[in-house]
C-alpha cells in the first residue's frame, strides 16, 4: 500500500464518483471522458491495495476502505480549497459554508435564511446548489456539502443506510395543500372539498428512480389522469394558473405563488404530511456550519419551509 504517487486529480476523481454514485456521471461533472475517470479509480484503488468502490449496475458503493479513502481524501482536499480560497484573498478557515437543498426550498426557505445570514454573520460565504435527496445525501458523504436540506414524505425514515448514520433534525412539519386555477369553481370557496378532486386533470412532476410521484392529492381512490409533467414547482403552478391541471403544494409556497392561483387546504380523506430535515454529517460541525444551521432553522419555524 502507497500512496505516496497518488495525484490530485485522483482524489478529485473518487470523490466526484462517491458523490455522483456512477462513472458516468462523475465524467460529466468533471469534464472527462469516462475512460480517463475509470483509470484514475484504478490507480488509486492500485495505490491503495483494495477494492475501494462495488460496482453494480445501478450504480457504485463505497466499500469499507472507500469510506476510509473518501474521508481522507476529503480532508486534503478541503486542505488545498482552503489555502487557494487564501491566496485569492477570499475567507479561509471555516469562511464557507456549502449547503444543499431540495428544489422548492428555493422559493422561500433559503433565501430567507441567506438573507437573515447576511445582516447577522456577513463574513459566513455560502454557497448553495439544489438537488435531489440521494444526490444530496451523496455530496454529504462525500464531503462536498456541510448541510443539505432535504423533504419527504411517509413513512419517513433515514435519508440514507450508510455508517455513521447523518445528524439529522427536523426543521417543519406540515400537511399538503392544493394549487388550483383562480377561475375555477373550486377556487371560490375557503377549501376543497375531497370528493370534488374525482375526475379531475393532475400536473406532477415525472417519475423516477430518485423521486416518487409528486402533485398529485395522495389516497384518491381513482386512478389520476396526469395531464402535465414538470419537475419544477414554478413550471407547475404556471401551468395551474393557465388553466392546465391541479397540483398539490404546500402552505408555505402560496406566497410565492403567480397570479391566477389559489392555494387552499382540502378537508375529508387522507392528509399528507410532508416532513422538512437538515442533515450533515455526523462529527462536530464548525461554527459557521452552526450559523448557517441556526439561519435555516428560523425561517423553517415561521413557515417558510415548501415541500
Amino acid at each position: 500500500m502507497d500512496f505516496t504517487d497518488v495525484s490530485l486529480t485522483a482524489l478529485r476523481v473518487f470523490r466526484a464518483v462517491a458523490e455522483r454514485g456512477t462513472f458516468t456521471a462523475a465524467a460529466a461533472s468533471l469534464g472527462y471522458t469516462q475512460s480517463a475517470v475509470s483509470r484514475q479509480i484504478a490507480a488509486i484503488e492500485r495505490a491503495a491495495g483494495a477494492e475501494l468502490l462495488l460496482r453494480r449496475r445501478e450504480g457504485v458503493r463505497l466499500t469499507s476502505a472507500g469510506r476510509v479513502v473518501l474521508r481522507r481524501a476529503t480532508a486534503v482536499l478541503d486542505e488545498i480549497d482552503a489555502a487557494a480560497r487564501e491566496l485569492s484573498g477570499l475567507p479561509a478557515e471555516g469562511g464557507t459554508v456549502r449547503v444543499g437543498w431540495y428544489p422548492s426550498a428555493g422559493a422561500v426557505l433559503v433565501p430567507r435564511a441567506l438573507a437573515a445570514l447576511h445582516r447577522t454573520d456577513p463574513a459566513v460565504r455560502v454557497v448553495t446548489r439544489e438537488g435531489t435527496t440521494p444526490q444530496l445525501v451523496r455530496a454529504l458523504r462525500a464531503g462536498s456539502l456541510d448541510l443539505a436540506v432535504l423533504a419527504s414524505g411517509p413513512p419517513f425514515r433515514p435519508p440514507d443506510a450508510e455508517s455513521p448514520a447523518l445528524a439529522v433534525r427536523t426543521l417543519t412539519e406540515r400537511a399538503l395543500c392544493l394549487a388550483v386555477p383562480a377561475a375555477d369553481p373550486l377556487a371560490r370557496g375557503d377549501f376543497v372539498d375531497v370528493a370534488d378532486l374525482r375526475g379531475r386533470r393532475w400536473i406532477a412532476a415525472p417519475p423516477s428512480d430518485e423521486d416518487r410521484l409528486m402533485g398529485v392529492w395522495p389516497g384518491l381512490d381513482e386512478r389520476p389522469e396526469i395531464a402535465h409533467t414538470a419537475r419544477d414547482w414554478l413550471a407547475k403552478l404556471h401551468l395551474v394558473a393557465a388553466g392546465c391541471g391541479l397540483t398539490t403544494v404546500p402552505t408555505a409556497l402560496a406566497a410565492a405563488a403567480p397570479p391566477g392561483v389559489r392555494v387552499l387546504p382540502v378537508r375529508g380523506g387522507p392528509q399528507e404530511q410532508r416532513r422538512v430535515v437538515l442533515a450533515r454529517l455526523p462529527h462536530p460541525p464548525a461554527e459557521p456550519v452552526l450559523r448557517v444551521a441556526a439561519a435555516l432553522r428560523a425561517p423553517a419555524l415561521e413557515g417558510g419551509a415548501p415541500s
